[in-house]
């Protein structure tokens, strides 16, 4: 089907819950549901630029929006977690974070940052002797050296050839942006890691732990990518 129930959406999605009764649901994708909004939503809720699915079809078929660069058509399609979402006609350009309250945000970057994405590898093949890294969000790309890990976060340059530029794993005194648990969109510094735990301390200087799993590294001295307004 394509919508969902309002009540029965993901509670990252910052949303009116009462009124209308439906809302659009995201096509299959690479992004969790959960980790994603239809452009539909972003154009209408989010952004105000559209008041019905007409005026965003009509929006989408005329004029140039693109996310990581590649223009999309498709009212449903799933913009997920550090995607870059590019309104070109009005040159405005935003990418997808998840604020402290665990909503998925919206913030404006310039365009520089726009050819700049984090993604985080969740899987290696070897093809006719070339490593090919698997990376969140459904990107693909060939490496020379047999230096990346699982659990590894890239630093792409995005355009019609998409090329790394860095790399950043999980280790001590690494910065890491929460995705999950009870501390959400928090940036804090690696401390420790025990197992399956982090030990990091946040902006204000406490020390908090959290699940390896929820934790997404993001750079060194400072993110590699604008993460805030």
């Amino acid at each position: 089907m394509p919508h969902l129930k309002r009540y029965f959406s993901p509670k990252t999605w910052k949303i009116k819950r009462k009124g209308i009764t439906f809302i659009t649901k995201p096509s299959p994708g690479t992004h969790k549901i959960s980790m994603s909004l239809p452009l539909n939503v972003i154009l209408r809720d989010v952004l105000g630029y559209a008041n019905s699915n007409r005026e965003v079809k009509f929006i989408l078929e005329k004029k140039d929006v693109t996310v990581d660069g590649i223009r999309r058509r498709d009212y449903r399609f799933p913009v997920g977690l550090f995607d870059v979402l590019s309104l070109n006609d009005i040159n405005e350009n935003f990418r997808i974070i998840l604020d402290k309250r665990g909503n998925i945000s919206l913030i404006k970057i310039s365009g520089d940052e726009t050819k700049l994405k984090l993604c985080r590898v969740i899987g290696k093949n070897n093809i006719k002797g070339k490593i090919q890294l698997n990376l969140y969000g459904g990107k693909n790309i060939f490496v020379e050296e047999n230096s990346y890990k699982v659990g590894d976060v890239v630093l792409l340059t995005l355009g019609k050839k998409n090329e790394i530029k860095g790399k950043v794993g999980l280790g001590k005194d690494i910065l890491i942006y929460l995705i999950g648990g009870k501390h959400i969109g928090q940036i804090g510094k690696i401390q420790d890691i025990i197992g399956n735990r982090i030990l990091y301390k946040t902006e204000s200087g406490d020390i908090v732990e959290t699940l390896k799993k929820d934790a997404f590294p993001i750079g060194k001295d400072k993110p590699l990518i604008k993460l805030g307004s």
